[in-house]
């Protein structure tokens, strides 16, 4: 089990119940360290609210184009993105980068 914070930003709270900051604790049942591809299963499974909005966070199963995201606020592609494997106290946060006009 792994305990961090998860920020939704740049809008994308709408898509967790409009709360931007999450602590959550992750769990792999096989024992193996729980990285970020874990952590956006959890997400999709039960952090956001409406089924419809999967999309406006997934793409081809990552996150989608568009989305900033960050672990400890180094950009994920540096940290080895799905396969980063979590510590406790670890922060990972989404921020979109399209907004309406």
């Amino acid at each position: 089990m792994v305990k961090v914070k998860v920020e939704f930003l740049g809008g994308l709270d709408v898509i967790v119940g409009k709360e931007r900051i999450h602590k959550v604790e992750v769990t792999r049942d096989d024992g193996n360290a729980v990285n970020v591809g874990d952590l956006i299963d959890y997400i999709v499974a039960k952090m956001i609210k409406e089924k419809n909005d999967v999309e406006v966070f997934i793409d081809n199963g990552s996150i989608r184009p568009g989305i900033l995201t960050l672990i400890n606020d180094t950009d994920w592609e540096l940290e080895g993105e799905k396969e980063y494997e979590l510590d406790d106290g670890d922060v990972v946060s989404f921020t979109s980068t399209l907004h309406g006009g």
